[in-house]
């Protein structure tokens, strides 16, 4: 099986790593909070991983729906 490193975790090892974090973006101190709070939990279990969210959730039910913060 080929192996990729990318930073400090190796795709196609024995460790899967969880890529995870909220749908959308809310604001910056909410991502960097979440982001925070994963890391630390993940680091106590010894499970790589890697964040992921989007700031802009396109594919709503409604035109009206909330679809993220930009700070560009």
């Amino acid at each position: 099986m080929n192996k990729v490193k990318c930073n400090n975790i190796t795709f196609g090892s024995d460790e899967l790593p969880f890529i995870g974090g909220p749908c959308v973006i809310e604001s910056r101190d909410h991502v960097l909070k979440m982001a925070e709070g994963i890391l630390s939990i993940t680091d106590k279990l010894g499970i790589p991983f890697i964040f992921k969210t989007s700031f802009d959730k396109a594919n709503r039910t409604s035109i009206k729906s909330f679809r993220g913060a930009w700070f560009g």
